[in-house]
């Protein structure tokens, strides 16, 4: 058991009609890309998170958070110091219209957005995060919604 701060992190899973994943690049650490979302405000449970997160940094609005899909527990630098990262995944549908850069409100250190088919995100030689996504983005599209969340690294 980590004996570092707890940060608790809502993300969200975003897909379009196209079943494709909308993920956000960031320059620390080498780069990598990685799913919308941040830490949790005092009060706040984990699924406002994820949707005041898409509201800020995507200026989402009229988006549809199904249930959880993935937990992740991490121990990794944030805001400059080391903590115990407990993030919860939430899927998200978004249509064309539903995302907007003009009305994002804290776009903190995004570089860029982009979406990934399945098959580019399983085929690409950059850094992701989570590891495993693209697996468990793919049950999702066959099985639904799990009843308990994949468990990722």
């Amino acid at each position: 058991m980590s004996t570092l701060p707890l940060r608790e992190a809502a993300r969200a899973v975003v897909l379009d009609a196209d079943q494709r994943i909308l993920l956000l690049r960031y320059d620390e650490n080498g780069g990598f890309w990685a799913t919308p979302g941040g830490s949790l405000e005092p009060g706040e449970d984990y699924p406002t998170a994820a949707l005041r997160e898409l509201g800020e940094e995507l200026g989402a609005r009229d988006v549809i958070l199904s249930g959880e899909i993935a937990e992740r527990r991490q121990d990794h630098p944030a805001g400059g110091r080391r903590v115990q990262q407990v993030e919860k995944y939430f899927l998200v549908r978004a249509s064309s219209g539903a995302l907007d850069a003009a009305r994002a409100t804290q776009t903190d250190n995004i570089r860029a957005s982009r979406w990934w088919s399945l098959d580019e995100l399983r085929s690409t030689t950059e850094t992701v995060y989570p590891l495993g996504l693209a697996d468990v983005v793919a049950d999702v599209l066959v099985k639904g919604v799990p009843r308990e969340p994949a468990v990722l690294r």
